[in-house]
């Protein structure tokens, strides 16, 4: 960990030193930023294993998608709880692992729902409408989860062990 500790400490005193006010910026947005990111990753391992399972190995396609879509919702669990959220409470992980399963299912509902409004109701071209829809999900997904999923009580430890940002790097 040291050694992406230190990378991300560089290239953060070089963002911060090359582009102060789009640094200062990011930062007051830290966790949007984080959460788009970490979306942005889970996605990304949900279609390198698509590929992987399907295109490579030739498992069936069902078999393959549903393998990639577990790998990627364990990802995206991991990382917004962890990374965006700060969240290390490690008691509360079963209850906040069933509450992410209960919104991704209110979430898979009201893009169904949502998509037919769009395309059909409004006649909005499909792919379009999907963009658009994916992104109202997302506000709806962040707010879910810093409020409801990942919430933190008062007296809650913020870092996962007593340590100093200056020790750890603080991958902030």
């Amino acid at each position: 960990m040291p050694v992406i500790n230190n990378l991300y400490l560089r290239f953060k005193n070089f963002f911060s030193a090359q582009w102060p006010n789009l640094f200062a910026h990011c930062e007051k947005r830290k966790s949007v930023i984080k959460f788009i990111f970490a979306g942005s990753s889970a996605a990304a391992v949900d279609l390198i294993f698509l590929y992987l399972f399907h295109g490579l190995f030739k498992w069936g396609l069902v078999l393959s998608t549903s393998l990639a879509f577990i790998l990627s919702f364990i990802v995206s669990f991991t990382l917004q709880k962890f990374w965006t959220f700060r969240n290390y409470s490690q008691k509360k992980i079963p209850i906040q692992f069933v509450l992410y399963i209960a919104n991704a299912f209110i979430g898979l509902n009201l893009n169904g729902f949502l998509m037919h409004y769009f395309v059909n109701k409004l006649n909005i071209w499909y792919l379009l409408a999907q963009i658009l829809v994916n992104v109202l999900i997302g506000f709806y997904n962040f707010f879910i989860y810093k409020f409801i999923v990942f919430r933190k009580h008062p007296h809650e430890i913020n870092r996962p062990q007593e340590t100093t940002a200056a020790s750890t790097g603080d991958l902030a």
